[in-house]
């Protein structure tokens, strides 16, 4: 439960390896709308609402004004769509873009304070699909706020999710360019590296216990795409408490890590029995860049390939 509950923390938006609806008046702006929430997992759609990731119905109606959007990567998307002076609320954890941080910070995004986020009088509010944020979905709903409960776990939740919002903000043309755009650079990245040898990397997330990721995560796709070879690709889920021997026995060729995760290596002994470490093979990342499954993902991407495949990409 606690490496559960860590990743969807994670995925949420906070920077541990680092550290550590809707209306349309027009019959076009619903097509556009029931064609996003079309690609949602499970979806189902009725007349005048749809349902998201917690199979909730969101209902349908006017574009919204006044957004609080509790999840770092839809913060992201909002303003990257030009919706950024419709947000009034956002967690302490939504960074990028520099103006985010104009946006009064709520607290967190898991488990939010509902008080908060309904002192702020929203029109809709966007929390990550975390079963730890079903109670916050409950009482947004049961005090009659429009809420939207989405899940970004994967590189392909990216896109249904901004063709999503860009309905919801009736400028899909837009969202179409921002997800072309990203898809165009990883795509690039991923050519670039096809053909390169694949050095096997060990990520690290969390020191204590440790963590990493597994198959089910958008960052084991972003190593895949940048040319690498995750160690735990076997697990299936998107992150998994692991030995220390176990990664030893695995012998990863590199470790990727935080700035203070890696100092968190480098100063313990006990990590000198991994091949990687010991040789201090151990690539810094930022977390606010490659943890984010959002806009920066062909960012994220080229910044990982360059760790891994130095000149590769020019």
């Amino acid at each position: 439960m606690a490496v559960r509950r860590l990743w969807r923390v994670l995925v949420a938006g906070i920077p541990l390896g680092g550290v550590s609806v809707l209306f349309f008046s027009t019959r076009s702006a619903c097509m556009a709308l029931a064609l996003a929430i079309a690609a949602c997992r499970d979806s189902r759609t009725q007349s005048g609402a749809a349902s998201d990731d917690f199979g909730d119905l969101v209902r349908v109606g006017a574009p919204p004004t006044r957004i609080v959007s509790l999840n770092p990567a839809t913060t992201e998307i909002l303003f990257t769509l030009g919706a950024g002076s419709r947000l009034i609320g956002r967690t302490k954890y939504d960074l990028w873009p520099d103006s985010a941080k104009l946006i009064p910070s709520l607290g967190d995004g898991i488990r939010p304070n509902v008080e908060a986020v309904l002192a702020s009088h929203p029109d809709l509010v966007i929390l990550y699909a975390s079963q730890d944020n079903r109670p916050a979905a409950s009482r947004l709903r049961a005090a009659g706020v429009n809420t939207l409960s989405i899940k970004i776990d994967h590189i392909s939740d990216f896109r249904r999710t901004v063709q999503l919002l860009g309905a919801i903000l009736r400028d899909s043309i837009r969202a179409k360019a921002v997800v072309d755009s990203v898809y165009r650079t990883l795509d690039s990245v991923r050519s670039a590296t096809a053909r390169l040898p694949r050095p096997s990397v060990f990520w690290h997330i969390w020191d204590a216990p440790i963590i990493t990721i597994g198959a089910g995560s958008f960052m084991n796709e972003l190593v895949d795409i940048a040319g690498g070879k995750n160690v735990y690709a076997d697990i299936r889920g998107p992150s998994a408490e692991i030995s220390l021997e176990d990664i030893a026995r695995r012998n990863p060729d590199f470790i990727l890590a935080g700035p203070v995760g890696k100092a968190q290596i480098t100063s313990d002994s006990r990590w000198r029995i991994v091949r990687a470490a010991r040789d201090d093979k151990i690539f810094v990342v930022d977390t606010l860049l490659v943890a984010r499954p959002s806009v920066r993902l062909g960012e994220a991407a080229v910044s990982l390939a360059n760790l891994l495949h130095p000149g590769a990409l020019r």
